[in-house]
């Protein structure tokens, strides 16, 4: 195996990484900054109105995604551990 092709696999593995975590992540961050926008308009300085909405949307991210995060996973540790015979070579 050489080392551009274990540059490859970590590659790979890092954009899947990537992926699943921007489709997790920035929902609540955009929720964050319309939460935030609002308070700084209304000089309202509840720190439960700005973790509330970031948490639940958080969590129903993880629902939606969550199944094809997972099978996103397992395809690719599937095929790592179908390749393996390759890999050594």
């Amino acid at each position: 195996m050489t080392p551009t092709e274990i540059g490859d696999l970590f590659n790979n593995a890092m954009y899947l990484v990537l992926m699943i975590v921007v489709v997790i992540i920035v929902p609540s961050l955009v929720v964050g900054l319309i939460v935030s926008t609002f308070q700084a308009a209304t000089q309202i300085n509840e720190q439960t109105l700005s973790f509330l909405p970031r948490l639940v949307v958080t969590l129903l991210a993880v629902v939606a995604f969550g199944p094809w995060a997972v099978n996103a996973v397992l395809d690719y540790s599937r095929q790592l551990l179908l390749n393996i015979p390759f890999i050594i070579g």
